[in-house]
């Protein structure tokens, strides 16, 4: 890599993950999710159905979409040009949530408007991570790593407290805003859109970007799309890669899955209103936030592989626990000692995959990371689902996510770090 970058250009690029955050938070998991489901469609059930939907097919979009244009990204050698788009887009698509009345009419312009902010706000992700690599040296990108992951927490949920502090849930909403028209919560939509284009601006003018590669947009569609028919159609360069790529499917399976149902089962097994639910999502997010933090030392110590493995370990036991216990103090505090090993999962699983990719294809690596992260996406709440139809058990139902964690631990066990002997395995 070139030198390293400058304190305040890695601090500018760690803003990133505390500014795209907030779309995930307050649209995606919470505020804007609940109103869809509870105030423009036509009831919860048909809602949450349409909204879930709407989720997959995005997450499809960004499987199929981002290893091909990380591709070309590669070729091109610029990344922030691509990312400028994408947080545009992102930018737009939330602003635009403003105009999301509470009638069942505007179903399909709030369904639109939020997967194709989805695809641009997911897609983000592959070129802002494939930029960890050229900024620190290898033995400094669990810390950055882990660090911006932490600050990522951090920001979604400041972004959540002030929607929720400013205009959700005071009586008098700020701006004299209608509670009648549910202007109250619309807000939220432009309120992401500044938090965004506000934070991300200091990454696009502190944060170095690689020099372009000189060549025309068609000869690097055509030299990108070349490339990734190579590695496609010769895998066995890229073992590692792949059995890195396939563990890490299956246990962000559980991962995601666990986001997914976890107030769900909450909420079921132990009785906890929404506004519990809600403080449920902040303790976990926090804790998820220290962890990444604190791990993100031992990442760089021991290796990324293994602060996976340690992690998937606390997962695995801390859900057991969840999952057996009877009553809600229990829950509760197996609950947060859990999220502690969330956040090291997804930090060390970035840093694991910018050392084993190769330098000049990182961006369609990052591609087929995302691709990995997303393409089997309905399979967790399928099993989670079926499962608790049939034991009729929420219990044995989240059961299941513990299984995603075992055998990805089970895969990732084989799979070599690089710059580390077959020992450290």
């Amino acid at each position: 890599m070139s030198e390293p970058a400058s304190r305040t250009a890695l601090l500018a690029w760690a803003g990133y993950d505390w500014a795209n955050s907030a779309f995930f938070t307050v649209i995606i998991t919470f505020v804007f999710a609940a109103y869809f489901t509870s105030g423009i469609a036509p009831d919860d059930v048909t809602g949450t159905a349409l909204w879930g939907w709407t989720m997959t097919l995005s997450a499809l979009l960004v499987a199929v979409a981002s290893p091909i244009l990380g591709a070309i990204a590669d070729a091109d050698g610029r990344r922030k040009p691509w990312l400028l788009v994408l947080t545009a887009l992102g930018v737009i698509g939330s602003a635009l949530l403003w105009y999301a009345e509470p009638a069942p009419t505007f179903v399909v312009y709030t369904l639109v408007v939020v997967g194709l902010a989805n695809v641009a706000m997911e897609m983000s992700g592959v070129f802002y991570n494939a930029m960890l690599g050229d900024l620190v040296p290898e033995e400094r990108l669990g810390r950055l790593s882990g660090w911006a992951w932490a600050l990522g927490y951090a920001g979604g949920l400041a972004c959540l407290i002030a929607a929720l502090v400013l205009f959700v849930q005071t009586d008098t909403p700020l701006f004299g805003l209608d509670k009648q028209a549910a202007e109250h919560v619309r807000i939220t939509g432009p309120l992401v859109a500044v938090w965004l284009a506000v934070f991300a601006l200091p990454m696009f003018l502190f944060t170095p970007d690689r020099p372009s590669s000189g060549l025309s947009y068609r000869e690097a569609v055509r030299h990108g799309l070349g490339q990734l028919k190579a590695t496609l159609t010769d895998l066995r360069r890229f073992r590692t890669v792949g059995r890195f790529l396939l563990a890490r499917m299956i246990y962000i399976d559980g991962l995601n899955t666990l986001f997914a149902f976890g107030g769900i089962y909450a909420a079921g097994t132990f009785g906890m209103g929404l506004a519990e639910v809600i403080q449920f999502g902040i303790v976990l997010n926090v804790t998820s936030g220290l962890g990444a933090f604190a791990f993100a030392w031992l990442d760089d110590w021991i290796g990324a592989k293994r602060t996976i493995l340690i992690a998937l370990v606390g997962l695995t036991v801390f859900g057991l626990v969840a999952v057996l216990a009877e009553d809600v103090t229990t829950f509760w505090i197996a609950a947060c000692s859990l999220g502690i090993f969330i956040g090291p999962t997804q930090a060390a699983s970035r840093s694991f995959m910018t050392r084993v990719a190769p330098p000049e294809m990182r961006t369609e690596m990052f591609g087929l990371y995302a691709l990995s992260g997303k393409i089997t996406a309905f399979v967790g709440p399928f099993v989670l689902g079926t499962v608790t139809l049939w034991a009729d058990s929420q219990r044995a139902g989240m059961a299941t996510i513990l299984v995603f964690f075992l055998v990805g631990m089970a895969l990732l066990w084989g799979v070599r770090e690089p710059g580390r002997a077959r020992s450290d395995m």
